[in-house]
């Protein structure tokens, strides 16, 4: 594999204007503006293209999957709140703002559906405030995901969410980022605890078929590229470490699976490939 310079080399054309911030630096990559890139999106520059350059020349269909992640949690997002009757959605670790965010599907159902962005990402802070700005029911607090009882306790949070009624908690892309020694099973279950019964979980997470053959060598070489780039690292967890987070809860048909083949719009025409075993997701209900 070659080694894609990260760092862009003078100005590139494509780049968005820098928003005015000290913190944001467009000269190295950032995870949400690496996200937005393989979602296609605008807010992302040459540093960032340069990762999914990499990552693409390792695993073309890896975007793929990636955008498949973001039209899974738009039919979530449609079974909260129209068979699930959710009104409440805390959607922690959020990434930048583009197409069909989740209180854009979810208010469309349920215009009086309340959802709450959780962000420590200036980039993600900085463009979410702006197109939030309008939306009485929607708000973006500060704080980080790997913390719930900051997370559960900032003001905001209180504020809107009634502590007594169902909260849909999604964890989209967010616990492959916390490493072993971080326990991400204990963060995820300290949010449970302090959540009321007929709570859902929503969580995606990559995975590492453990095959010892070329999915698994997909997840090294994506590790590595992450790991390179002083990205936030990427930790492929096997399904049985992927099944714990949904410990105690109920889970909704068919299970933890591949997302596309979760509650799909229609038949699945695609033939599948290796690269689609590389993430797999489910939601929970807790009892």
């Amino acid at each position: 594999m070659s080694g894609t310079p990260f760092e862009p080399s003078g100005f590139d054309p494509d780049d968005p204007p820098v928003p005015p911030s000290r913190r944001i630096d467009p000269s190295k990559p950032n995870l949400a503006r690496v996200y937005d890139s393989f979602l296609a999106g605008k807010d992302n520059y040459s540093a960032d293209r340069a990762v999914v350059r990499e990552i693409h020349s390792v695993t073309p269909e890896l975007a793929r999957v990636v955008q498949e992640e973001r039209a899974w949690l738009g039919r979530v997002t449609r079974f909260l709140v129209k068979s699930a009757r959710i009104e409440q959605i805390l959607h922690v670790g959020s990434g930048m703002p583009t197409i069909e965010n989740t209180h854009e599907a979810a208010q469309r159902f349920n215009a009086d559906t309340r959802v709450i962005y959780v962000a420590d990402d200036p980039v993600v802070l900085a463009h979410g405030r702006a197109i939030l700005e309008e939306n009485d029911l929607t708000h973006l607090v500060e704080a980080g995901f790997a913390h719930p009882d900051d997370v559960l306790g900032h003001d905001t949070v209180k504020k809107y969410l009634e502590p007594d009624e169902p909260v849909a908690l999604i964890h989209s892309r967010t616990m492959h980022h916390v490493a072993g020694r971080q326990h991400p099973h204990e963060i995820v279950q300290r949010y449970l605890e302090r959540l009321p019964s007929g709570s859902y979980l929503v969580l995606s997470h990559f995975c590492d078929p453990q095959d010892d053959g070329p999915g698994t060598q997909l997840a090294r070489l994506v590790e590595g590229v992450f790991t390179r780039s002083g990205l936030d690292p990427v930790t492929f967890r096997p399904r049985a470490e992927i099944e714990k987070f949904f410990d105690g809860l109920q889970l909704v048909e068919p299970g933890v699976t591949r997302l596309r083949d979760w509650w799909p719009d229609g038949p699945l025409l695609a033939p599948s490939s290796k690269e689609d075993d590389m993430m797999l997701g489910g939601v929970a209900r807790k009892p």
